[in-house]
């Protein structure tokens, strides 16, 4: 056979710049790499020698659409160490800013990453002159995900009002009112979301997937909780290090996550879905049931209806907190520090996001560990491309080249979270 190359020079429509590389040899594909070269950022170095309290706002800055999982992992990962737990209210409202990081970002990714692949357009732009009421709906969504953010954290880029043990200051219940029209429509917005992506034509293709969340025993997983698999790990987020390991690749400077002696898991939407269905709101169930989606679902191209059904739950949740959260009294606990170690996971919309820190008796940070959802996805991914390709050798080159990039954005990877520059081969012989 005749050797073929393909080459994109960037992967479109993910955050962050990035690609992969495919290598075909006759009727077998040989490797498919996920090349992530990532200049240092040096968080995890520059946070030693910081003060515990500043560890939220440091790394709210290596995400600019998920700050508040950054912030909430840190926040959980230093209270840990102080040996404190934050209940009541303030938890409420915690979990209602996520909420808001929820629906706009998982609105970015369903109308402007990942629609148009299915509808074959290159961007949202094309997309929007033949769809322009959907794309509307989508900015919409997105802004009220913002709002939100906003009234909570102050700003919904690298927000200023989050800080260990709270806030520095909260709304009103008044306040928390106005939001109350603008969810409602954003939760019917996201019932017609479920139900316009579960039109979409969908590839036959399922794998057999380790799924990894972050599990509450009463709550869909957002904010706060253990680590549960499909597969048998059931442990407290302090086990999380004896469970999972960070290794280097050769063609890829960002680390890959596995699980230790077993390999690649996948994290994120599918993965709570898939481990928490019964979790959902009522109203969320009904929607993924009506979308064709059972309890599971092992299909990555599907999972842009499980991210829709993920926005309808958080529109609904975020409305239930509104509804039942009494205001604390106080914004924040005052928390001493005290020498220990820490660690935070929470649920960033592209996955778990784990956070472990050690502090002394003054609250210095003496060392950071950060593990985002983008590197433990990334074997995963890889795994994808194998056997998508290998199940789809007759495609035409195009075609091919087109369904390897919507494979990445199945993940929505958060490529900027760990990497900067990457570029897209596919090599036919």
């Amino acid at each position: 056979m005749k050797g073929k190359s393909i080459k994109v020079d960037y992967l479109a429509r993910v955050e962050g710049e990035g690609g992969l590389q495919v290598k075909i040899r006759g009727d077998e594909v040989k490797e498919a790499k996920l090349n992530i070269f990532e200049p240092p950022r040096f968080f995890e170095a520059f946070l030693r020698g910081r003060k515990f309290t500043e560890a939220p706002d440091i790394t709210a800055r290596i995400c600019g659409i998920c700050p508040i999982a950054y912030m909430m992992s840190s926040c959980h990962a230093m209270e840990m160490a102080c040996g404190v737990k934050v209940e009541g209210p303030l938890r409420d409202l915690r979990r209602l800013i996520y909420c808001g990081e929820w629906i706009e970002s998982h609105g970015l990714h369903i109308y402007m990453l990942h629609a148009p692949d299915f509808l074959g357009y290159e961007d949202a732009i094309g997309m929007a002159k033949d769809y322009p009421d959907v794309v509307k709906r989508g900015l919409k969504l997105k802004k009220i995900g913002n709002d939100l953010m906003i009234l909570m954290g102050g700003r919904e880029i690298h927000p200023i009002n989050i800080r260990v043990g709270g806030f520095y200051k909260v709304p009103n219940k008044k306040e928390l009112q106005k939001m109350v029209e603008p969810l409602k429509w954003a939760r019917d917005a996201s019932l017609e979301t479920v139900k316009w992506v579960s039109t979409f034509d969908f590839p036959d293709f399922e794998r057999d997937y380790e799924f990894v969340s972050v599990s509450h025993e009463s709550e869909y997983p957002i904010d706060e909780g253990g680590i549960a698999s499909n597969k048998g790990i059931d442990i407290g987020v302090e086990q999380f290090l004896d469970y999972f390991e960070e290794h280097h690749v050769k063609h890829s400077t960002s680390l890959q996550a596995s699980v230790k002696g077993r390999g690649s898991y996948m994290t994120g939407p599918m993965a709570r879905y898939s481990l928490n269905f019964n979790k959902l709101s009522k109203i969320s169930k009904e929607a993924a049931k009506e979308a064709g989606l059972s309890k599971t679902c092992n299909n990555p191209f599907k999972s842009i209806i499980v991210r829709a059904v993920e926005t309808l739950y958080a529109c609904d949740e975020a409305l239930r907190i509104i509804a039942s959260c009494e205001m604390p009294d106080q914004p924040y606990i005052e928390i001493e520090p005290q020498e220990g170690v820490g660690h935070g996971a929470t649920e960033a919309p592209r996955g778990t996001l784990y956070h472990r820190y050690q502090i002394d008796k003054n609250g210095i940070i003496k060392d950071a560990r950060i593990i985002p959802p983008t590197s433990q996805n990334q074997s995963s991914v890889e795994e994808d491309l194998t056997e998508f390709v290998s199940k789809n050798l007759n495609l035409s080159h195009d075609e091919l080249t087109w369904k390897c990039e919507q494979a990445v954005r199945n993940y929505d990877p958060c490529i900027s979270c760990s990497c900067h520059f990457l570029k897209l081969t596919i090599d036919r012989e």
